[in-house]
């Protein structure tokens, strides 16, 4: 699939791997960032893409800033719908005890492309039982 794609940066989201899913972003910043502990900021990335209906874009936190720093998405993921046209920006939130300097060109998260399909509702008094029913949260034990 081809997906229009308009750069600021030159910066071209990437597979790093044959296995990889997704794409890693980059901050494009006129000087370095630093995030406060605590602190949230939305992080450019001077990309704008035309989804074709029926795709959505997810953003994705980074598994090492994660997990090294405590730098991730303050929505936990983030969806880019198919009509938007503005600019990709990251929401990042420090959750780490340090600040964090986020350089021009780090890459700060990662974007998958999905399929998805809209639905309608359809109202009932009543749904189809199963084994499982309402069991939820933990209820099939550790």
């Amino acid at each position: 699939m081809e997906i229009k794609l308009v750069t600021k940066s030159g910066n071209i989201p990437a597979y790093e791997t044959e296995g990889s899913a997704g794409m890693d972003l980059k901050a494009v910043l006129n000087e370095p960032v630093i995030l406060a502990p605590g602190e949230r900021r939305l992080i450019p990335t001077g990309l704008f893409i035309e989804l074709p209906q029926g795709y959505e874009a997810q953003v994705r936190a980074r598994s090492g800033l994660a997990i090294k720093h405590g730098i991730t998405l303050i929505n936990c993921v983030g969806t880019i719908d198919s009509d938007y046209r503005g600019e990709i920006q990251v929401p990042l939130v420090n959750l780490g005890q340090e600040d964090f300097e986020i350089k021009n060109g780090e890459r700060i998260a990662q974007m998958v492309i999905a399929k998805y399909e809209q639905i309608s509702w359809k109202i009932t008094d009543e749904l189809s039982e199963t084994e499982r029913g309402a069991g939820g949260f933990g209820h099939t034990g550790r």
